[in-house]
């Protein structure tokens, strides 16, 4: 481990959606930041940001306006992170995420007062508020059910054309499938980011196109899988639609995807023009606070410290159990790092009901750390474990962010209140 130990205003730990989120947020007020983690579960990303999509979700009630979504969400569920970052916030730090996106080649759309209907990839229809621009014409041939082809390729799995067009017919009766050979010299099985990195050279577009054309028909908008293009997104949509002559959109992949890979890349370098100390693909071995209240953080890529920060405040973006922020152990859920108390079922027979597809869901999807209005994480009485010390994420108590399509909108939220009480 290096002998000096760098100082920094605020540390983030944790890569997933909210670390970003967390780190952008800071960087943006110069607030000195340094960020920690492994590869986070922003990889898993759809591209989608979701914002407030079903409540109840036993009732699987679906909500075009997310913001009367949140209003009911908040009535029902008052001690839910959302109760605790103004609506107006909330739409601040949406605007300064899909800013910062726009700024680094990444552009979003949206509706601002209302949800939009998404394809999955497995042909199933889902609300969401936010979507990449390479996706936004998908968004809107499903609302107007234009003729549309969507393109399958062979050798890549995750992904069937034919199985989205399928359980969409009885909804979008103009909706057709096509699998196809992907041009070049790929062969056997395929992976999307392979697919992607092969469109960023423009001759290659041209081949896919010349590949599509015979099936086009009546086609007036074309969907493929998520594969236009790692670094030339908007190059690769436009050869593609000038050479097709219509609208083409992209639709996610099975995790991990290609468009998590372009928000963890485009991410990381704007960070790097903001001064942002990253830990890449290094996690928080261990950490402990000062007798001043500052935390001293050791950090490595093994079970050996290779670095050692301090820094004056901790926002901890770990997420759930794949992020490593929690850890189910024989008896109890713990928070890996501070050993923070954890709000959980009083015994591990309850973390799950006896339904597997129980309606209500199961008491563990609503684990994990109860927070004050300035996001610290609190003990029994309510009392801030630490006074710099705030969550962010997934890994907050009482919220059920997959069955309540709230994930992208409760990370940036959570981020942006954690960041905002550590500034103030």
């Amino acid at each position: 481990m290096s002998k000096s130990t760098d100082t920094y205003e605020l540390a983030v730990i944790g890569t997933g959606m909210a670390g970003m989120a967390a780190t952008l947020f800071a960087a943006n007020r110069e607030i000195s930041v340094a960020q920690a983690g492994t590869t986070g579960e922003i990889i898993f990303a759809s591209g989608y940001f979701d914002l407030m999509g079903i409540h109840p979700p036993e009732e699987k009630k679906i909500w075009k306006d997310p913001w009367a979504a949140r209003d009911a969400l908040i009535r029902d569920i008052p001690n839910h992170p959302y109760a605790r970052v103004r609506q107006k916030d909330i739409l601040a730090a949406f605007e300064e995420i899909i800013s910062f996106l726009q700024e680094t080649g990444l552009q979003y759309c949206r509706m601002e007062s209302q949800n939009s209907q998404a394809l999955t990839p497995v042909g199933t229809v889902k609300t969401t508020y936010a979507v990449h621009h390479t996706m936004w014409a998908g968004v809107q041939a499903l609302a107007e059910k234009q003729p549309c082809l969507v393109v399958g390729f062979k050798g890549l799995k995750g992904f069937s054309a034919h199985q989205v067009a399928g359980n969409l017919q009885h909804k979008w009766p103009k909706l057709r499938a096509v699998r196809i050979p992907f041009p070049g010299r790929l062969e056997g099985e395929l992976y999307a980011e392979q697919m992607a990195r092969s469109l960023d050279f423009s001759g290659n577009r041209e081949k896919l196109a010349l590949a599509i054309q015979p099936h086009m028909k009546d086609a007036k908008v074309v969907g493929m899988p998520a594969i236009l293009g790692m670094y030339q997104t908007r190059d690769v949509l436009t050869d593609l639609e000038h050479h097709l002559g219509v609208p083409v959109f992209e639709i996610p992949t099975l995790p991990p995807s290609v468009p998590g890979l372009r928000l963890k890349e485009t991410f990381e370098q704007g960070f790097q023009k903001k001064a942002v100390q990253q830990f890449s693909q290094k996690r928080v071995l261990k950490a402990r606070s000062t007798p001043e209240g500052n935390f001293v953080l050791d950090i490595g890529s093994g079970e050996t410290p290779e670095h050692q920060i301090q820094a004056k405040g901790v926002i901890l973006a770990t997420g759930r159990f794949l992020g490593r922020g929690l850890s189910a152990e024989r008896k109890r859920i713990r928070e890996t790092l501070f050993d923070l108390p954890v709000f959980q079922p009083e015994t591990r027979p309850d973390w799950h009901r006896k339904d597997f597809l129980d309606s209500r869901g199961h008491p563990l999807n609503r684990a994990g750390l109860e927070t004050d209005d300035r996001l610290r994480p609190v003990d029994a009485s309510g009392k801030p474990m630490f006074q710099r010390l705030f969550a962010a994420g997934a890994i907050l108590a009482h919220q059920d962010w997959i069955r309540m399509k709230c994930g992208a909108g409760l990370a940036i939220a959570t981020a942006y209140k954690a960041v905002d009480a550590f500034w103030k």
